[in-house]
């Protein structure tokens, strides 16, 4: 019983260190772009030596990987039966990450600046996340097909494209300077739009 409480204990304190050092990177990479940070850097900001992240990380590239899984992740609506409302709730939810976890979804969109630049490092890392993404959305309209809520004739790979291209440009438009306009204008906007492009007529 009291390995497994050390264990506990010692598994606590690196998930710790390692959550204190990601939000290090994310703000440094928001603020000045991923290839002028070095691991030291981030490991003095995050509060630790300057040796932790290589200890934890091993590398810049599987701490940028690391960076790119964790300010990508958002709580998307679970499927209730209607596909067209799960994809709708889906743009917004992206968006509201954007909005409410800023300097992580700064980080995330200078990283896929970086990666269209043709940074070496990024480009496969992208690759592999965004045919992710897509393959998830496109997964999302195929059900909805099913369900009789996007129209039969959808195209749900060319949906997933469009879609990603939706929440990122929109993304880069929600971290302009200064903001756009009013989030819950912007989310029934891209919602309506979503709609207006894959609902069914008797969705309508």
């Amino acid at each position: 019983m009291a390995d497994r409480a050390v264990r506990r204990t010692q598994e606590e304190r690196r998930a710790e260190t390692e959550r204190r050092v990601l939000a290090a990177a994310m703000a440094l990479i928001a603020a000045h772009g991923s290839r002028s940070v070095t691991l030291a850097e981030v490991g003095e900001a995050a509060g630790y030596s300057r040796g932790i992240v290589r200890h934890h990380f091993g590398s810049r590239e599987r701490l940028l990987a690391a960076v790119m899984e964790d300010a990508q992740r958002f709580a998307a609506p679970a499927y209730e039966g209607n596909g067209l409302e799960q994809v709708c709730g889906i743009v917004e939810a992206y968006l509201r990450n954007v909005i409410d976890r800023s300097p992580p979804a700064r980080a995330f969109l200078q990283l896929w600046s970086e990666a269209i630049a043709g940074d070496p490092v990024l480009v496969p890392m992208f690759a592999r996340q965004d045919a992710s993404f897509r393959a998830y959305l496109s997964g999302r309209v195929r059900a909805g097909i099913a369900d009789g809520s996007v129209r039969a004739d959808a195209d749900p790979e060319a949906a997933g494209v469009f879609l990603m291209a939706v929440v990122r440009g929109t993304g880069l438009q929600l971290m302009a300077t200064p903001p756009p306009g009013s989030f819950p204008a912007i989310a029934a906007e891209a919602r309506r739009a979503t709609r207006g492009a894959f609902g069914s007529p008797a969705s309508s």
